[in-house]
């Protein structure tokens, strides 16, 4: 090693291996007959503090899974985690319900579970045991949120999980995938303040100059049939803005969804395109997601744009959900089908909107305390076309192609999941997951979503 922080890092690798040795995570043994082991390798990363400063120094030995075949060394590569969209609905129903969140972290929790097959793995360099150099390791295959309204059920919760399982107690939330959690007497706020400072450094020497919107409404991207352009790096600046797009900066949804489809072959406008995004996210870094005790219900808004691309016949849907004032679910895609008119556009846009709302009803179904609570969803149109059409049970030959997205959403209304209701453009929240819009209606929007500054 010739970093700097050496010490940090032996300290870190020995951790890890304690921690794999307590855990009894292999056994070493001959490899058997026909088997052929993969190998290994040290991973490490720098955790940090919402400030930038350096928390811990961590080291992961990982396994060249790379080198596995499908069918031979394994079947499946799910992985069950939270989704975003789950952790913003839990800090929804915090701040309505003024619960405490404490958090915990379950130490190298990958490695208390089980594999179903055998994996025959490299000993690690620098670990290989005297006398057993030709043997290899048979492998047996992190942040936790706690909320209650009562603290002592929230110690008694720690001390539980604590005689299970080796963790970690980090008290009061302060951080979660890297986003910033701050409590004030209203609810919570969730910000990526130090995430955009760390991207937008990434990626300085596009020298970013600051911008009030993410998206230039005057340029028209267009496939790129010449040379790629540093596709590579291109590919990772759109995941380094998809995190944020995904986390808590809604507002660049449409952005980055936009830029996501030129990801094979970017050209130099669409370069311009991503340095206009971090210079609205430079601009904005201090944009917070705000949720407080009301309104204590859920609701949707949803929208699409028919046929606005140059060259590309398909439409964008647009949706959001916002519950205790702030937006907890929200996306922009690209339609899979084309359609033939703005009303059969903004009916796609509903079902898939209204999908949305029937995954949100039943993980709010799945929560205790909101089970008895979960009333039908009113979700907001600005197509009196498609809602009229949402309520009428006649199909036409025109419209038949979407006759099973029709069938859906009626039965969606017909069981009281959802109600559709009429707003104006001018007040329909999904309005910026669908195209560019102005400096003011950027504005306008993030703050009805409490994407805002804190006070």
């Amino acid at each position: 090693m010739a970093s700097r922080d050496v010490a940090f890092w032996k300290e870190a690798i020995n951790d890890e291996m304690d921690s794999i040795m307590s855990n009894q995570t292999w056994e070493l043994v001959d490899l058997p007959p026909g088997s052929k082991p993969i190998g290994c390798k040290w991973v490490f990363r720098r955790k940090y503090h919402t400030d930038g400063m350096i928390q811990t120094f961590k080291a992961r030995l990982v396994a060249k899974g790379f080198k596995q075949r499908e069918g031979i060394d394994y079947f499946d590569t799910y992985v069950p985690v939270a989704r975003t969209t789950s952790i913003r609905i839990l800090f929804a129903l915090t701040s309505i319900h003024n619960l405490f969140v404490h958090q915990m972290d379950v130490k190298t929790a990958f490695l208390n579970g089980d594999l179903n097959e055998e994996v025959y793995m490299e000993q690690p360099e620098g670990f290989v045991l005297l006398g057993n150099e030709n043997k290899v390791l048979c492998l047996y295959v992190d942040d936790m949120l706690i909320l209650s309204d009562d603290m002592k059920g929230i110690i008694e919760t720690k001390r539980f999980l604590s005689s299970t399982f080796k963790m970690k107690d980090l008290g009061e939330v302060d951080t979660i995938l890297g986003i910033k959690v701050k409590r004030n007497s209203g609810g919570y706020a969730l910000n990526q303040t130090h995430y955009i400072e760390k991207v937008v450094s990434k990626f300085s020497h596009l020298k970013i100059k600051d911008a009030n919107t993410p998206f230039d409404s005057s340029i028209k991207l267009e496939k790129n049939d010449g040379r790629s352009m540093a596709q590579l790096e291109y590919a990772s600046a759109i995941g380094s803005l998809m995190y944020a797009a995904q986390c808590t900066r809604a507002d660049i949804s449409f952005a980055v969804s936009k830029l996501s489809r030129f990801i094979s072959n970017p050209s130099v406008e669409h370069w311009k395109a991503i340095g206009r995004v971090l210079g609205y996210l430079k601009n904005t870094k201090e944009l917070s997601l705000q949720y407080s005790k009301f309104p204590a219900i859920l609701e949707g808004y949803s929208d699409a744009s028919w046929i606005s691309s140059v060259g590309d016949n398909l439409s964008t849907t647009g949706w959001v959900f916002t519950l205790g004032g702030g937006a907890v679910s929200w996306g922009s895609k690209k339609q899979t089908c084309i359609s033939h008119s703005t009303m059969e556009a903004e009916f796609i846009a509903l079902a898939a909107t209204g999908k949305e709302a029937e995954w949100l009803r039943d993980l709010m179904m799945d929560i205790p305390f909101t089970a008895n609570n979960v009333s039908t969803v009113s979700i907001h149109c600005d197509n009196q076309d498609t809602l009229a059409r949402a309520y009428s049970g006649v199909y036409n030959g025109k419209s038949r192609h979407i006759s099973i997205r029709h069938e859906y959403v009626r039965q969606l209304i017909q069981y009281g999941i959802i109600s559709i209701s009429f707003v104006r453009s001018s007040g329909n929240l999904a309005d910026p997951f669908t195209k560019p819009l102005t400096r003011d209606l950027v504005r306008i929007t993030s703050r009805g979503m409490r994407l805002k500054l804190l006070k």
